[in-house]
């Protein structure tokens, strides 16, 4: 019995639930802005000779990732084993909408035109944001398509695009099969192939991102079975997770691989999206073009999507240069994330809207993190002092116009925050983890997040917060604080632009107050990226974005692997055997139920440890922007659902 003879079980549409991912994750890695670096990767040489070696050098990649090293039997698993053919995947979920002509958050009638113009903050030199090389543009998503489709109003439902169905079995998650859609197409015309899929992911795990690599690290092979059949193959111990997560990334044309993978350029690699480069202008602008040939606008999933012509954003040096530029029309749309300029600004005769958008998501986790791999930060007292130092209930009344509440959970505001004290399960949870002594806190309930009287003055708090220091062994001298070397403490805050200086500088004082040397040292965009990625300060900002549907992302922002890499998002450097461990068990989660118990567990880990002087955040989105934009009347939950609005000029649009 070959592949072609094979006879699975036909269900079309079918619901089965599948194992979870937090599809936010693959969104947010597309918009990771890698570090700047040197460009190493040479050209081709310009003799014949040197020319034929480099080519065949660059395209060793494609030899990985083979599937001929795999015993027969693993080859032939979707002959032998019972199959299942659906066009959704519902990862722990059912699909709602998989009869549907298009998604409730989307007006299949929406007009095509306008611009939308957004900001951008910083520089770009390269339109390939798929290397740690360079610093990408914003947006080029839009450039390409996926496998699969996330919905934005189901947690963990995906829909087809690239991929018209896909076929697995039910009592084996390590491998999965996605048929392209016969009808796909790159910008230039030619069919999107299991070819073009296999060297997408070839190219990813051998010189992509290494946080992409660490993600997708459980992917063993990627066989193309024919040329509109690809099938993945994945370590059992990651394997559900990946089935879905395959389904997400960007996917490119074999032949611009082949050449220009690794290369920073300002000519994007060749994709099937809805949108093309229009103009890449470094560092100023950067703009896409809706592409009217474009293949997918009739699917389900793109019916009243893509609906403006162009999509650009416009670089500048900070966030308070670009809102000068948004009043001054330079740019139509704005997401605020500042509350002083989101209350204070009165559009007064502009035909500027302002909107609070509610989302069901947890809520981002921001704060200053504080690096365990500094001496000073491996004592939870230190970092129990810093937290304390922090007064928010007056940054919030004075800087904040009362409009925050503090954060006390990595998944805030969501059902998988932790609470109080652990119930059964969660207790069960925690005993049987290996929990080291900072950890075996989160066994009496999570952390109170200190609260000040709100007088600026921070009196109570700052003399615990010296207690704890003096107990961790450091001495005042002269009113600083010295360790038992002699050596003075001081702690640097890195930042790479103001945005968040009416915060800092109190609680700057409140350190000095202490008896640190603390300072704040501004960098460039450049500079702070490569600073971050090398591990190389004491305290920045940072923010951890999370999903309903948590998995194997969890590992590169918490794992203790990826606190050794070079480049990864766990900036905190937490190497933790109990959160290790806790991780693998919620990849593997079969249910729900699982998801969240382990999820709250994850949260009590983190918070006992104390990393974070957690900040403040909300359960809406606040945007400007000019007359003329519109959205369908209802929105989907998780997100503002932007690919889906429209423009009417303002002479159009209904008073």
């Amino acid at each position: 019995m070959n592949a072609n003879t094979a006879k699975p079980m036909i269900v079309a549409a079918q619901n089965k639930p599948r194992h979870r991912l937090g599809r936010w994750l693959v969104i947010c890695m597309i918009l990771i802005t890698p570090a700047c670096r040197q460009d190493t990767a040479g050209s081709l040489a310009i003799s014949q000779g040197d020319g034929q070696t480099q080519a065949a050098a660059s395209q060793e990649f494609l030899a990985t990732l083979s599937a001929d090293t795999l015993g027969v039997e693993r080859k032939n698993s979707h002959i032998n084993q019972q199959t299942i053919t659906q066009t959704t995947l519902s990862i722990n979920n059912t699909a709602k909408y998989s009869t549907a002509t298009h998604l409730p958050y989307a007006n299949p009638d929406a007009p095509k035109g306008g611009v939308l113009s957004m900001p951008a903050i910083g520089m770009f030199n390269s339109l390939n944001g798929f290397i740690d090389t360079g610093i990408a543009a914003t947006g080029t998503f839009y450039l390409y398509d996926t496998l699969m489709a996330g919905s934005l109003d189901e947690v963990g439902v995906l829909y087809p695009q690239l991929a018209e169905k896909v076929t697995f079995s039910p009592n084996d998650d390590s491998w999965i099969i996605y048929h392209i859609n016969p009808k796909a197409r790159f910008w230039d015309g030619s069919p999107v192939t299991a070819h073009d899929v296999q060297a997408t992911y070839q190219a990813i795990l051998s010189k992509g991102l290494m946080s992409w690599r660490a993600f997708l690290s459980g992917i063993v092979a990627v066989e193309v079975l024919d040329d509109y059949r690809v099938k993945f193959y994945f370590n059992p111990s990651s394997a559900g997770d990946l089935q879905s997560t395959v389904g997400l990334m960007p996917i490119f044309a074999k032949k611009d691989i082949i050449t220009r993978f690794d290369k920073v350029s300002l000519e994007p690699l060749m994709g099937s999206g809805a949108y093309r480069l229009q103009l890449a202008e470094p560092s100023r602008r950067v703009r896409y073009v809706r592409d009217d040939a474009y293949w997918g606008r009739d699917l389900m999933v793109n019916r009243g999507r893509f609906n403006f012509d162009a999509i650009e954003y416009v670089y500048f040096a900070d966030e308070a240069v670009a809102f000068e530029a948004f009043k001054a029309g330079a740019y139509r749309f704005r997401i605020e994330n500042d509350i002083k300029r989101w209350a204070t600004f009165l559009p007064k005769n502009q035909p500027i809207n302002k909107v609070t958008i509610k989302n069901t998501n947890p809520v981002l986790m921001r704060g200053l993190v504080m690096n365990l791999r500094k001496p000073l930060f491996a004592d939870i007292r230190v970092r129990r002092a810093m937290n304390l130092a922090f007064d928010f209930q007056w940054s919030n009344q004075q800087l904040l116009f009362g409009e925050y509440q503090r954060l006390n959970s990595y998944f805030y505001g969501s059902p998988l925050q932790a609470v109080g004290k652990p119930d059964a399960k969660e207790h069960e949870v925690l005993l049987s983890l290996p929990l080291n002594n900072d950890e075996k806190s989160a066994l009496d309930g999570v952390p109170v997040q200190p609260v000040s009287t709100g007088d600026g003055i921070n009196r109570a708090n700052l003399l615990a917060a010296k207690s704890l220091l003096q107990q961790a062994g450091f001495v005042y001298q002269n009113g600083w604080l010295y360790d038992k070397t002699g050596k003075q403490l001081s702690v640097e805050i890195l930042v790479a632009d103001d945005k968040y200086q009416a915060i800092l500088l109190p609680y700057l004082n409140n350190l000095k107050r202490l008896g640190l040397q603390a300072k704040l040292k501004r960098l460039d965009k450049a500079s702070y990226i490569n600073r971050k990625r090398q591990y190389d300060f004491d305290m920045i900002i940072d923010e951890f974005m999370q999903g309903n549907a948590p998995g194997a992302e969890q590992s590169y922002l918490w794992g203790s692997q990826s606190a050794r890499q070079v480049g990864n998002q766990n900036t905190i450097g937490i190497q933790s055997a109990a959160i290790d461990e806790l991780i693998v068990r919620l990849v593997q989660a079969d249910n729900r139920e699982q998801i969240v118990l382990y999820t709250k567990v994850l949260d009590r880990l983190l918070l006992a440890g104390e990393y974070m002087v957690a900040w403040y955040g909300k359960n809406s989105t606040d945007v400007m922007y000019y007359q003329g934009y519109q959205h369908p009347e209802k929105l989907p939950s998780a997100a503002i659902g932007l690919d889906y609005w429209w423009y009417h000029a303002p002479d159009e649009v209904k008073k």
